[in-house]
């Protein structure tokens, strides 16, 4: 098989990754790809929204699948635009990809089909939002409607920063037209935990849970990222939650979206709140997460390319995920100043030492090749480090190990990623 991977980040370096490794394909291309992704497949200068340039590109050159790993590709659009080419593509279609383009979308699909989650408020009016969180309840939670890479979800501690928040979101426009609709919704508190599903419009099958850090210093301060480091699995993921997830929350968003004329299939990213009255859905995202990503797929042991084309076909029943015993953990490298302004075009070293090691993986987030060939940053994010091990504690003290192998100026990292779980798996 040919196979075309659209995108250029650490989620896409790890799913090129992995599809290198199946004996059905025979060439992998990725558009626009990166530095590290061009040691296992072909670059193509094509960004991600020139859709007619990646369907022409797919028709010349025979492609047997278009994988499409970002979330404004899919939102937009560019599977409907493959598909009415006569091209094959993994990935939801544009009125299935709402569930994460639209969170007021996504909230009244939970509300109307019984699926838990926070109470909420949806605003398409400044003014009446800014009465509206000058009496609510405090602390609260402020949701761009449409998608912001991650960060377009405020968490207001106080009256003053959810005021702030609204102007920020809807009158100064800090994510653009994604700040035209603000949920407002209850701040839910207890560990978070992302589990990835495949999904063929009517089974689903999860994948093994995640545990995510957003917030961009130690200690879970400073400003919401994109993520700055994962581990898995998430020892708070009990059998009991797993349970209760299967009954109330996976299947029933797979049946909602198929009887609202929605059918799904791809990835769906649910990521839940395990409060004290029980797990609730916190989001949906309709692709594989970043850096979740780079957690699960080291630990799944199911050649990708056929689970690919089981969502594809609805012969998802027919497959078994499997996943390796070891855990493994994720710390995102980044450009000092991320999420806000950071230095592009550093040089980066040390990338010799990853090789012919079966259990330490770099993948790339936010890098390029510069003139001369050198790798130099081209992100915020801009390497996702990753190491399995026998244990939580083992993976995680080989991630951090291996962090020391990269050296590039502003090279900036959290310390605690699954330091407070450790010692529980």
């Amino acid at each position: 098989m040919k196979i075309l991977v659209v995108g250029g980040g650490g989620r896409e370096h790890v799913i090129c990754w992995k599809l290198a490794q199946s004996p059905r394909v025979e060439k992998l291309y990725c558009a626009p790809g990166n530095a590290g992704i061009a040691e296992v497949a072909e670059c193509v200068p094509i960004g991600v929204m020139e859709f007619q340039r990646i369907a022409d590109f797919a028709e010349a050159h025979q492609i047997d699948l278009t994988v499409v790993g970002m979330d404004d590709p899919l939102i937009g659009g560019l599977v409907d635009v493959l598909e009415a080419r006569g091209l094959r593509a993994f990935g939801p279609r544009k009125n299935a990809a709402i569930l994460e383009g639209s969170k007021a979308f996504s909230k009244e699909l939970m509300k109307k089909y019984d699926i838990p989650t926070a109470e909420y408020e949806t605003f398409t009016d400044a003014e009446a939002a800014l009465r509206y969180v000058e009496h609510c309840r405090i602390p609260v939670v402020l949701k761009a409607d449409g998608p912001a890479l991650g960060k377009g979800v405020l968490i207001c501690m106080t009256r003053e920063e959810a005021v702030e928040g609204v102007r920020r979101l809807m009158v100064e426009k800090a994510f653009g037209d994604s700040g035209d609709t603000v949920v407002v919704e209850e701040f839910m508190t207890g560990r978070e935990v992302s589990v990835l599903s495949f999904v063929d419009g009517k089974t689903i099958r999860t994948m093994a849970s995640a545990q995510d850090h957003k917030r961009a210093k130690d200690g879970d301060l400073g400003l919401n990222t994109g993520g700055m480091g994962n581990f898995s699995p998430s020892p708070f993921y009990t059998e009991e939650v797993d349970a209760f997830c299967r009954k109330h929350v996976y299947q029933k968003t797979v049946d909602a979206m198929a009887a609202e004329g929605r059918e799904f299939k791809g990835v769906i990213f649910f990521g839940l709140m395990l409060t004290e009255d029980g797990p609730k859905v916190l989001e949906y995202n309709a692709r594989f997460g970043d850096p979740e990503a780079q957690v699960v797929l080291p630990r799944m042991e199911n050649d990708l390319v056929e689970v690919f084309e089981a969502c594809i076909d609805g012969t998802l029943d027919q497959v078994e995920l499997k996943f390796r015993k070891e855990a493994c953990v994720c710390v995102v490298l980044a450009s000092d100043g991320y999420p806000l302004a950071y230095e592009k075009g550093i040089p980066m070293y040390g990338f010799e030492k990853f090789r012919g090691r079966e259990d330490y993986f770099c993948f790339h987030a936010g890098t390029s090749l510069d003139e001369s060939g050198q790798i130099v940053t081209n992100g915020g994010r801009v390497l996702g480090i990753t190491a399995l091990g026998k244990s939580l504690k083992e993976a995680r003290r080989k991630a951090y190990e291996a962090t020391e192998w990269i050296s590039f100026r502003n090279k900036y990292m959290r310390h605690d990623i699954a330091k407070a779980v450790e010692e529980l798996n």
